[in-house]
């Protein structure tokens, strides 16, 4: 849920990158991080295990602006891929205003993606949501790899509301950009309503 800071007439939205693991949500803010100058964003904090799967989040404030007056600030976040940091998920989920799922192309992945979406649902149910509660947006990485399945595909298993979704190689930095501005917009979007006068 938006968070409103009156003295600095600031709007603070969270945006949580949902997905299975090793799927590129860490790297989708790490490219974020590396592209946008110093000035436009906060400090990036990170856990992780040996392997580079992230325990708890990711957490990166993003500067984009202003809105009615209200200076606009995302703080973008990642779940935890593993099934077995469930809790972790629903934390991290905890009063969420916007969504990008990312899905790993590979063939191989399809059920655990179909699995992680479900388990969203699940989790979101936690806080008396559903995912068409929330904006989002879906992000199809690893496309430059060559055992990737058909947007088709992966559509009809996955995006089976329509929502918007974009391409992606997350590594390479393609794709991070377009999603994030999208479901940046469609956050600012739905709590538009909401804005007091400043």
């Amino acid at each position: 849920m938006a968070n409103f800071n009156y003295a600095k007439k600031e709007l603070n939205l969270k945006i949580v990158y949902y997905g299975t693991s090793l799927g590129g949500k860490t790297t989708n803010l790490r490219s974020i991080y590396g592209r946008l100058t110093t000035d436009r964003r906060g400090q990036m904090m990170s856990l992780a295990t040996d392997l580079d799967q992230t325990i708890f989040f990711d957490f990166l404030p993003v500067e984009v602006g202003e809105v009615k007056g209200w200076k606009l600030r995302f703080h973008l976040y990642t779940v935890p891929g593993q099934v077995y940091y469930n809790a972790s998920r629903r934390l991290v989920l905890k009063s969420v205003d916007g969504l990008v799922f990312v899905v790993d192309s590979q063939h191989e992945r399809l059920e655990e993606n179909i699995e992680s979406m479900y388990n969203l649902r699940d989790n979101l149910m936690v806080y008396r949501l559903a995912l068409e509660d929330v904006p989002m947006v879906i992000q199809y990485n690893k496309r430059d790899l060559p055992n990737i399945m058909p947007i088709k595909d992966l559509e009809s298993q996955l995006n089976d509301a329509g929502h918007q979704y974009f391409e992606s190689v997350a590594i390479r930095g393609i794709g991070i950009f377009e999603t994030l501005k999208a479901v940046c917009q469609l956050t600012i979007i739905k709590q538009a309503g909401t804005l007091p006068t400043v």
